[in-house]
């Protein structure tokens, strides 16, 4: 029978691949954005053809957004794929005092979240399945990348921290929740904050130094969030799942460009590094 997904976020990078990988498999696919419509209803004629493919406008965060998403849905939900969250560059557009952009971090990318898990969740209790998988990120999530922005780092280690809570407290019931850590993932919000500030051997050189060498395809993180969302994945309730190709296990990969304060060979200055911050609180 089709499963009624949820995705936030999912209008473009492993959202929209998320959203495109359920409905491949023919689910009901509801998904939500943050502005353009236009581009959002694009994506639902796009994908018809399996299953319903839907899309909400919604403000994460937001108590008045999360109470009309939820009563805008058609359905329960039985997978609830937690994926929008705002990265440094494109919360800048929006917030212009820093210390309003801490709170939107963790309202964002952590708080909201939890309101979503607090409003499905008990009708997936009640109802005797459901999965839900919170995407995460290897920056906060898994390691600690000096010079990145802390407070990105701390939003996404409180929804690491939210998975194993939410886990330990379902732990005998039928509801399987998990993380993602995705790393250097291809998207909008990593071209944004990253690689459009890169000249071209500045992001060769980023290219090759990351696990692999080379960039994550976001289809890649969406075939495991749908594999996590399968019967047999209940083997890893409560996990956290390193989905960075060894970024999470090698951290200095990257942070090592940034310390020594110029790129290897091509003279670059620090302030090209990735996501660079100035450091400190």
């Amino acid at each position: 029978m089709p499963r009624n997904v949820l995705v936030t976020g999912g209008s473009s990078g492993v959202g929209l691949a998320t959203v495109a990988r359920f409905a491949r498999a023919g689910d009901n696919v509801w998904f939500t954005y943050h502005s353009r419509r236009d581009a959002a209803e694009s994506i639902t004629k796009d994908l018809c053809g399996g299953g319903e493919v839907r899309a909400f406008e919604f403000r994460q965060g937001e108590r008045e957004s999360h109470d009309s998403l939820l009563a805008a849905l058609p359905g329960p939900v039985d997978v609830l794929v937690n994926n929008a969250a705002v990265g440094t560059r494109s919360i800048e557009r929006y917030v212009a005092d820093p210390l309003d952009r801490d709170e939107a971090f963790l309202r964002i990318n952590s708080i909201g979240p939890l309101w979503l898990i607090r409003q499905v969740l008990p009708g997936m209790l009640e109802r005797g399945h459901g999965k839900i998988i919170n995407i995460s990120s290897v920056g906060g999530g898994l390691a600690q990348f000096p010079g990145f922005d802390i407070v990105d780092g701390m939003s996404k280690a409180a929804l690491t921290y939210l998975t194993r809570h939410l886990a330990a407290q379902t732990a005998h019931s039928p509801v399987d929740v998990m993380a993602v850590c995705p790393g250097a993932v291809d998207t909008p919000m990593l071209r944004e904050s990253t690689l459009d500030g890169l000249s071209p051997r500045a992001r060769l050189d980023l290219e090759a130094s990351l696990p692999k060498g080379r960039l994550i395809r976001p289809e890649e993180i969406a075939e495991l969030v749908w594999w996590l969302c399968a019967d047999g994945s209940g083997v890893l309730h409560g996990a956290v799942v390193d989905a960075s190709m060894g970024l999470g296990v090698h951290p200095g990969l990257l942070t090592a460009r940034q310390l020594t304060g110029r790129h290897a060979e091509t003279g670059a200055e620090a302030d090209e590094a990735p996501g660079r911050r100035p450091v400190g609180l």
